[in-house]
């Protein structure tokens, strides 16, 4: 996802941050009043400073009053200072709360095949790291950027009034300050962006290797998995380094030319006052408003770092935000009639998956089913069953034919709409790091007590559930480590149950399970399946015995269908998959 720092220069990546600014104009118009005032006491700061030098040590003069105006200065610029920190820092949390959210809904409003093709540690990235950094250049750099760039500006121009001569000698010198900052820009925000990139490897890794502990321990890979994300650390840990580099090389520069630029124009002012073409106060003027001037445009080389930083990041984000489902999205989808009866009917589906588009998934692939019939999906691993579930819950749109529920072609159908109408129950059940009592609720979140309950008791899951230390209430731990698969199971089920969806997908629930799980598995799913439209991708026997129809897959085509003994009265694949799969069951 790198891309060469041509492509996304600073100010068009961050103008991606303007939506999420507007909404909070009356926190941006605090924030730049507040600064308008403590730029203005800061420039005010070195006019005090003269009255005091020059008219308070006079002869005959009260210093008084003008240590006073001195301080009341420094009263404005602290209260002023004061309140700009805090609107500028309240409006960079406000923002990237804004932003996370919009990029998290986006996520979830793309299509499966962005995800099969994006590691879930780097999305994670994006919504931390990178969100992180443009916290900072809202909340703190854009406030100190801009801060500087007032004070350079005024700092310049009350240089020019005070003294003529001695501001044509910082002008000369400004070139030499700036022109490294500019050279060096393209080669900060190429470094920052690949340490950026390196971070979101790490990151990705760990992601993946924690959510597979369950592997990793089981092949004794904590050594090999430790060395991995070492490795990781390391490669970001040297572009983190080589950025780091760069920028104190930059400031040190800058530093060195700015002070240089300082001391000599300080060197020609004392000559002046030497020889009284200039008074002790004025040139104490001139010189607070240079260092002023200088140390601003120290900062602005730091936060310019910071900003690169940003840039790269934003451009990151930008990329997620740019996204676009595949998934045709029509301006006005066809209403569902309720009760939806639960009609499915594919018709010449062609299908081949983006990330394996040489090799068909589904070709020329019909199927019908009826209102409250059981349908069962057999055949090879590979043959494409699962891939139809996929095109059901509309995952995925077929490449040519059409499927309808109820006379709709699902692509004119909003997709949340169909899948409120479709329950899924996975052959690896999601269990969430949650209570049990909500993840039966996922299905549907206005349930009340009883109504999980109720679900619990049909999905054989209310015994085991009031068992645990706090019934219902119990936290299941992350992907439900705390419950057996056959447990798991039975709360998808539950799930699935409380959904009370017409139509129903089973994708081998059974299959990983003992005997004993199975049986109880088994009973919830016949209370499950009753009047309802249901498709099986079948693997145990029990299941396609009592389908009123199988339909045999091979390489994404149908090859036979029809109840158990007339496919075993026919011969061929299905009477080989019994033989190898459910004879043995049988016995």
């Amino acid at each position: 996802m790198s891309e060469s720092p041509a492509e996304k220069p600073p100010v068009t990546s961050l103008r991606g941050l303007l939506p999420f600014l507007r909404p909070h104009r009356g926190l941006l118009a605090a924030w730049l009043a507040a600064l308008v005032f403590s730029s203005g006491a800061t420039l005010a700061l070195p006019v005090a400073v003269r009255h005091m030098i020059d008219q308070g040590f006079a002869a005959g003069s009260s210093v008084d009053r003008w240590f006073a105006l001195l301080l009341a200065v420094a009263v404005v610029l602290a209260l002023a200072t004061a309140a700009r920190f805090y609107f500028v820092t309240l409006l960079g949390e406000r923002v990237v709360a804004d932003l996370r959210r919009a990029l998290y809904e986006h996520l979830l409003s793309l299509d499966q095949a962005f995800f099969e093709r994006t590691r879930a540690g780097e999305l994670l990235s994006r919504l931390s790291a990178d969100a992180e950094l443009l916290r900072s250049v809202v909340g703190s750099s854009m406030s100190v950027a801009l801060r500087s760039g007032i004070t350079v500006l005024g700092s310049a121009v009350m240089m020019a009034v005070t003294s003529p001569r001695l501001a044509l000698f910082v002008l000369l010198g400004i070139p030499l300050i700036v022109l490294p900052m500019a050279f060096s820009g393209r080669r900060v925000r190429a470094v920052a962006k690949a340490a950026q990139d390196r971070v979101a490897d790490a990151n990705a890794r760990a992601g993946e290797t924690l959510g597979a502990m369950h592997t990793v321990q089981s092949y004794a890979r904590e050594g090999y998995e430790a060395g991995r994300f070492d490795e990781a650390v390391r490669v970001a840990l040297g572009a983190a380094r080589k950025r780091i580099r760069l920028q104190a090389a930059l400031t040190a520069i800058v530093i060195v030319l700015v002070f240089g630029s300082i001391t000599a124009v300080l060197w020609v002012g004392a000559r002046d006052v030497i020889a009284g073409a200039m008074t002790p106060g004025t040139l104490g003027q001139f010189v607070l408003y240079a260092l002023i001037g200088a140390g601003s445009v120290g900062a602005l080389a730091e936060v310019w770092a910071e900003v690169q930083r940003a840039a790269g990041g934003m451009a990151r984000i930008g990329e997620l935000l740019g996204e676009r489902s595949v998934l045709a999205r029509v301006d006005a989808p066809e209403p569902l009639a309720t009760p939806v009866r639960g009609q499915l009917v594919l018709e010449n589906v062609v299908f081949h998956y983006p990330t394996r588009p040489d090799a068909p998934a589904l070709e020329d692939f019909s199927l019908e089913l009826q209102p409250g019939e059981t349908v069962a999906l057999v055949g090879p691993s590979g043959a494409g069953k699962s891939t139809v579930l996929q095109l059901l819950l509309r995952f995925h749109d077929p490449e040519s034919g059409r499927i309808t529920l109820d006379g709709h072609d699902l692509r004119r159908l909003d997709p949340v709409a169909l899948r409120a109408q479709v329950a899924l129950v996975p052959q690896d059940p999601v269990i969430f790091g949650t209570t049990a009592r909500e993840n039966i609720r996922y299905g549907r979140l206005d349930a009340s007590e009883a109504d999980i309950e109720a679900a619990a008791r049909s999905a054989e899951a209310h015994e085991f559930l009031s068992a645990l230390p706090l019934g219902y209430d119990s936290e299941l731990g992350e992907r439900g480590a705390r419950l057996s698969g056959g447990q798991q199971q039975r709360l998808a089920i539950a799930r699935a149950l409380l959904k009370d969806a017409p139509v129903l997908l089973l994708d081998e629930a059974t299959s990983a399970l003992d005997a004993q799980s199975e049986r109880a598995v088994q009973q919830a799913l016949e209370r499950l399946m009753r009047g309802r439209t249901t498709l099986v991708i079948a693997h145990r026997l029990a299941t396609v015995l009592k389908a009123d129809r199988i339909v045999v897959m091979d390489k994404g085509r149908i090859v036979a269908q029809g109840t158990h003994a007339e496919l075993l009265a026919q011969g061929g694949l299905y009477a080989e998959l019994a033989r190898l799969q459910f004879d043995q069951h049988a016995g």
